[in-house]
């Protein structure tokens, strides 16, 4: 059988944009050594079986960053085609509480507008959500 034919993995992504008080979000720039290495995302991580988006969310962040959020309301769900895998990004609306946010899985960290976002980049996915947030004026 080709390997063109095989069907794609489809990873299942709990995706956190983390808000502070003065309306910046919360972004990360992946390690150079991994997957898409050295491109900004939003904190997230896989979904473990048995695990809802919102334990995810709230696991990884403590795991990646070592801070404390609230996970609210899902923002959108996004499904993206890459090259070797599928993937869903379940975003969810995040409130930061607390913490000092640490480069534990990533190389460096930035509290960002939305309207700045474009200057950083992004996997092709996190686009739609970037987007939305510049749409929702998120900042407000």
């Amino acid at each position: 059988m080709p390997l063109t034919s095989l069907p794609l993995t489809n990873k299942q992504i709990g995706v956190a944009v983390i808000k502070n008080q003065q309306g910046k979000i919360l972004i990360d720039r992946r390690k150079q050594s991994g997957e898409m290495g050295g491109l900004w995302e939003f904190p997230g991580g896989k979904i473990e079986l048995g695990e809802t988006v919102e334990e995810c969310i709230q696991r990884e962040v403590k795991e990646e960053l070592d801070i404390e959020i609230a996970v609210g309301d899902r923002l959108t769900t996004i499904t993206h085609t890459y090259k070797t895998f599928n993937v869903t990004l379940y975003v969810h609306d995040c409130q930061y509480l607390s913490g000092q946010a640490k480069t534990l899985e990533c190389e460096e960290i930035q509290w960002v507008k939305p309207a700045q976002m474009n200057q950083y980049q992004f996997p092709s996915a996190n686009i739609q959500i970037i987007n939305l947030l510049q749409q929702r004026g998120i900042s407000k």
